[in-house]
């Protein structure tokens, strides 16, 4: 069973930036794709990066590109999201995704997810 904990959330004022981190245990990291998913309250699952098996690849979504970076170590099993310059519209609940089958863009796309971790930027 796969299971994946994030953690690095937090409260930061606008344009300053946030390092989140997501470890994956039960299988290699290296046999998933990965991915980080946002949910502010009332709205629906927004997808915010991807990065392939072996992290040459990577995909953002438009209200993210430009600040956020996406990053993996498969010996550590960990994925990263470095967030600079944030805004007041980043504050939403973060998730961690992985796919075993394509880079989770969407969320039906995503075999398992973690639980969550608040980001929060304030004024």
């Amino acid at each position: 069973q796969v299971q994946l904990v994030e953690s690095g959330g937090g409260l930061v004022q606008a344009g300053g930036s946030l390092r989140l981190s997501c470890a994956l245990a039960g299988r290699p990291s290296s046999t998933y794709h990965m991915g980080w998913f946002r949910q502010a309250p009332g709205k629906e699952r927004e997808f915010v990066a991807a990065i392939s098996r072996d992290g040459l690849t990577t995909d953002y979504g438009d209200s993210v590109k430009g600040r956020f970076t996406i990053s993996r170590d498969n010996v550590k099993s960990m994925v990263s999201l470095q967030m600079n310059s944030l805004k007041l519209e980043d504050t939403a609940v973060y998730f961690c995704a992985a796919s075993l089958w394509k880079m989770p863009t969407t969320t039906g796309a995503s075999d398992y997810w973690g639980q969550g971790t608040q980001v929060a930027v304030s004024s």
